[in-house]
């Protein structure tokens, strides 16, 4: 081989050493989130959902992050996202629940309402309360439902806020579950919603959605106009649209629950927890139909707050200042009583000992004083001496 062709072998071998670092280069920058997808289809098979009423979907997704038996696994919601296209909502670029993006809540567990879903990673301790599984090529299938083009939903504070999907964008979030800030199973998936009636398999056209209930109609109904604080409001609501969703509060959002779905008749039945701490008197309930926007309220009134309570052990722990000024003269006035029967004791024990001693001088004294009345009563004895005849 001539030299010249040493030099192009060489450098062909350059060029592919050069070519295949590149695009190993390009690989690792490109972040692996990018390459996961989710797609929607509703119950006739297309991306259109109804705006008025709860759809069941199914959501797919693939090139998600798939970690044998990692803690963790995605969380699928349905919500709105601000800065959809930079993606500043993602928590691993530090978007908050809340500000940042907002989802219909729901138990975290395999059976709830269908609002929210969990997908464990292959292998995982959480495979049990999952709604689906990972996997190893990181796709996923499972159904959830869609609340409509109108949704409340809570921060992290409890705070209860309105969102219509006519006016912003809402779709498909999927993050990282229990708290694992996953940037690679990060996403959003638009969906989009019109009021045209799904076909039905006959190829009419399916019936129409149910009027929203007309205001004043909808009406709540509470197991006791009473309760106490710590427990829960036990209630009933009637009159909304079947199938819409609503989230009943108390005190526009002290404490919230939902959303519930409305049954074929427009009821709906659930427990609101009342806090601890919730002041005693009257409070409000409300029960709010997120597509009708109709409320109903009922008012309850709460007993046995533990704020009562630590101010009633307050009150009695702080001593009375009259209570102060009485122990203080009952301390002084038995202070005197007994000083004063200590100095009266004493008197009567020194006049006893003067009594006494006086009672001991009186013989003696009786005995001196009566010998020279003894002398002069006694009788003159005569003489027996001869007495001498004076002449």
């Amino acid at each position: 081989m001539t030299a010249s062709s040493h030099r192009r072998v060489r450098s062909l071998a350059a060029l592919a050493i050069a070519t295949a670092i590149a695009a190993w280069a390009i690989a690792g920058a490109t972040p692996a989130w990018a390459s996961a997808g989710v797609s929607v289809a509703g119950p006739d098979g297309g991306s259109l959902l109804p705006a008025d009423y709860a759809t069941e979907v199914t959501v797919s997704g693939t090139g998600f992050q798939s970690i044998a038996k990692g803690f963790g696994g995605v969380y699928v919601l349905f919500g709105w996202v601000d800065d959809a296209a930079g993606g500043s909502w993602r928590p691993s670029q530090g978007g908050e629940v809340g500000s940042d993006y907002r989802y219909v809540p729901d138990a975290e567990s395999a059976d709830n309402a269908g609002y929210q879903r969990f997908l464990a990673f292959p292998g995982s301790q959480t495979e049990s309360s999952a709604n689906g599984v990972l996997g190893a090529d990181g796709s996923w299938s499972l159904s959830m439902v869609v609340p409509g083009a109108v949704f409340e939903s809570q921060d992290r504070d409890g705070r209860v806020s309105e969102v219509d999907c006519r006016q912003v964008t809402c779709g498909i979030i999927t993050i990282g579950a229990h708290g694992v800030k996953n940037a690679n199973n990060e996403t959003f998936t638009p969906v989009s919603f019109g009021t045209a009636p799904a076909a039905a398999e006959d190829g009419t056209d399916a019936a129409p959605a149910a009027p929203a209930a007309p205001a004043g109609s909808v009406r709540v109904g509470l197991a006791s106009g009473f309760v106490e604080a710590g427990t829960s409001i036990v209630f009933t609501g009637q009159g909304f649209t079947p199938g819409e969703q609503i989230v009943a509060s108390l005190d526009s959002g002290l404490t919230a629950v939902g959303p519930l779905t409305a049954g074929s008749l427009g009821e709906v039945a659930g427990a609101l927890p009342v806090p601890s701490d919730a002041r005693d008197g009257t409070h409000l309930v409300s029960l709010r139909g997120a597509g009708s926007g109709v409320v109903a309220e009922a008012e309850v009134t709460v007993t046995g707050s533990t704020a009562a309570a630590g101010l009633v052990s307050a009150a009695t722990t702080e001593t009375p200042q009259w209570v102060v000024v009485v122990l203080l003269a009952s301390i002084v006035l038995a202070v005197v009583l007994i000083v004063t029967s200590l100095i009266a004791g004493l008197r009567r024990r020194h006049r006893r000992n003067k009594a006494r001693k006086a009672a001991a001088a009186v013989p003696v004294a009786e005995a001196s004083t009566d010998a020279p009345t003894a002398a002069a009563s006694a009788p003159v004895v005569p003489s027996t001496t001869p007495m001498e005849v004076v002449r």
